[in-house]
């Protein structure tokens, strides 16, 4: 840090995961083999998607940019967490910081439309069958996808601008291993009012709001389950929402164990470690859920993989 007329940062330090020093590097190799198989899982969902045309439909439309998303939220943060971790260097610029910020909210939030997007694509599938395809159009798709990227892109900005014009800070070190925007607001000193409003407005917009439109489209989903008369087409009904439940557990699930669960006396280490479920954890998991446990996924995968030895020989 440095003091002018007023006290200024060029770069932040990075305490990092709460790890020995000893056991950095095999932690280093666990989390470098957990960030590989992310992006090569959500690739090859994207790719299978692609080329399959039996994939062409809504959800896996949806299902696609969920994929691409996981990979760049992981990105944002995971690259620069191993190389801290290998070269023994916990610093990072500021605009580096910044733009971390900026993109860690973008993701974040698109992770959330698209899961809403999702549900009410299940939603419809199961209690509107009849109108499924005049509902769920090509047009109506892409408006969801676009809209959810504005949204998020927006929102991210919003709080990328009132964090950068913060410029008082009570020291440099940050004790996570990326720039946390609440572990940055903590360590200012400038008046953060402005910014706790808007996170807790604009928070409740883009995280609370889809969530509960998530629980009302799965609420609507179980009355019409319960309908059902015929057990086949009740397990029918739970197997196409089971991939997208599990993922919706998984991603609320730690964000609620992060902001939600009070906070005990080692919270930063607590802190740190949901943000790795959150950050690498549930996008690493995600292909295999929806590769596992979705028989259009395995059956792509075995299309593909049959034609490719067919032309070899």
């Amino acid at each position: 840090m440095r003091s002018d007329n007023e006290s200024t940062v060029s770069e932040f330090i990075l305490l990092g995961l709460p790890i020995r020093a000893e056991d950095q590097a095999m932690y280093s190799a666990l989390f470098l083999a957990m960030y590989l198989t992310t992006v090569l899982g959500n690739l090859l969902i994207i790719l299978l998607i692609r080329l399959d045309s039996h994939l062409h439909t809504p959800m896996y439309f949806f299902l696609s940019h969920l994929a691409f998303t996981d990979i760049s939220f992981s990105s944002v943060t995971v690259p620069k967490m191993l190389i801290n971790m290998l070269t023994h260097s916990q610093s990072i610029s500021y605009a580096g910081c910044i733009s971390q910020v900026y993109f860690f909210s973008t993701f974040t939030d698109l992770d959330s439309f698209l899961l809403t997007s999702m549900a009410y694509d299940r939603y419809v599938a199961i209690c509107h069958p009849l109108y499924y395809t005049s509902i769920m159009s090509q047009s109506l798709c892409v408006l969801l996808v676009v809209v959810s990227w504005a949204l998020s892109s927006g929102n991210a900005l919003v709080h990328t601008l009132l964090l950068a014009r913060l410029s008082h800070f009570r020291n440099n070190t940050i004790p996570h291993y990326f720039c946390e925007p609440s572990a940055l607001l903590s360590l200012s000193i400038s008046d953060t009012t402005i910014n706790e409003m808007v996170i807790l407005l604009l928070g409740t917009l883009v995280i609370t709001l889809p969530f509960i439109c998530i629980l009302v489209s799965y609420g609507r989903i179980g009355v019409t389950i319960l309908r059902t008369p015929s057990i086949k087409g009740i397990c029918k009904a739970l197997s196409t929402c089971g991939s997208h439940l599990s993922v919706v557990s998984l991603y609320y699930g730690a964000i609620i164990g992060l902001y939600l669960v009070p906070s005990s006396n080692n919270t930063n280490d607590k802190d740190v470690i949901v943000a790795v479920m959150y950050s690498l954890v549930t996008p690493m998991l995600n292909p295999f859920i929806y590769s596992l446990r979705n028989r259009d996924m395995k059956g792509a995968l075995k299309n593909i993989l049959s034609r490719r030895l067919c032309s070899q020989w």
